[in-house]
Parts: structure tokens; sequence; C-alpha cells
């Protein structure tokens, strides 16, 4: 394992809340990242996916306890400043993924970090950024 620190993709994490096949990977994952001390993050777009792919798969009780896990887990949230979303724009340009991927993409960039994700989109960009494959 890298030492960290680490971008989660929302992939990720919704794999890991609706324990989806593989999950325990991530869990593992998590366990060894709280062990280093290694900090973890996910950009406030990444977090409105999760908020309304939970709401509308799940409802509101299910949304309010994933956010409680996330805070929880320790999570930082990383805001959508104005340089993040330009990043992320020229990315876009450039990659042939989401926007919200490439906000993911940008954040990992900007704070040297990893990116956990088992979203297959994120192979258009390994040579850009590490990824840790969930």
């Amino acid at each position: 394992m890298k030492k960290g620190p680490f971008v989660f993709d929302s992939y990720a994490l919704l794999k890991l809340f609706q324990k989806e096949r593989g999950y325990e990977k991530i869990v593992r994952l998590l366990r060894d990242i709280k062990k280093a001390g290694a900090r973890k993050y996910i950009n406030i777009i990444n977090l409105g996916e999760i908020i309304y792919s939970t709401k509308r798969a799940f409802g509101d009780q299910k949304k309010i306890e994933v956010l409680a896990s996330i805070e929880r887990l320790g999570f930082y949230i990383l805001p959508a400043s104005e340089d993040l979303v330009f990043r992320a724009a020229e990315y876009k340009a450039l990659y042939s993924i989401s926007y919200a991927d490439c906000f993911v993409l940008a954040s990992a960039v900007g704070h040297e970090t990893a990116v956990v994700t088992g979203n297959p989109e994120f192979k258009k960009v390994e040579h850009v950024v590490k990824v840790i494959w969930v």
C-alpha cells in the first residue's frame, strides 16, 4: 500500500456502503490507512454524487447514514475551489472521462495523492495519477 494520502472516488465509497462485491478490499484499505495515519479525502463534487445516488436508490435515511459514516471514517472534504474547477475542466477537455471523475483527478494531482476507485474510466489517466484499484 502506498503511504498516502488518498482521494476516494464515489465509486469506491458507494461500493463500500452498498456492500457490493469486493467491498471487503475497501474495508481492508481503510484499516491500513488508519494504521498508517494517512489522510483520506473526498471532493465535495464526488460527495454530492454519493448523496444523490444513495437518496435515489435507498431514500433519505440511508443517505443520512452514509454521510455519518463518511464523517466517522475521518474523510477530509475538499472544496470545489475556482482553481479546482478550472483544472477539472482542462482534464475533461483532454480525457474522455466524466466531469465528476475529472474532479477526483484534479484533486489527486493537486494534493499529490493516489486515487482509490474501481471505475474503469481511470484506466485512461493512469499515466497522470496513481490509481489504487478496488
